[in-house]
């Protein structure tokens, strides 16, 4: 069974910072590309950031410089270092992770990120 577990989301002040975490079981996470995901109250889910197998990265426009996502190979976990957050941050993130383009993609249950004063 896999399970996709987040972590690390809450409220936070405009310009500050948050540190997600995705634990992962059920999955040889070392072969699957993992993503994050974001919802906004509203919006429809929209890529945040990537990485590949290789570690190669990839970012949505709006959070380039501001955010950072890494995996841990050994501890079967991805992260996503959020800084200088802003209002427009606030949704739920969503890990998400897929082996290859066309074979099923597994979601977390998702955490919630508010960025206000």
């Amino acid at each position: 069974q896999v399970q996709l577990v987040e972590s690390g989301g809450g409220l936070v002040q405009p310009g500050g910072s948050l540190r997600l975490s995705c634990a992962s079981s059920g999955i040889t996470f070392r072969i699957f590309d993992m993503e994050w995901y974001r919802q906004a109250a509203g919006k429809q889910r929209e890529l945040v950031a990537g990485i590949s197998t290789h570690s190669t990265t990839n970012y949505a426009d709006s959070v380039k410089g501001r955010f950072t996502i890494s995996r841990d190979n050994t501890k079967n976990t991805v992260h996503l270092q959020m800084n200088s957050l802003k209002p427009e941050d606030t949704a739920v993130y969503y890990c998400s992770a897929q082996y290859v383009t066309g074979t099923p993609r597994y979601w977390g249950q998702g955490t919630e990120v508010t960025v206000s004063s």
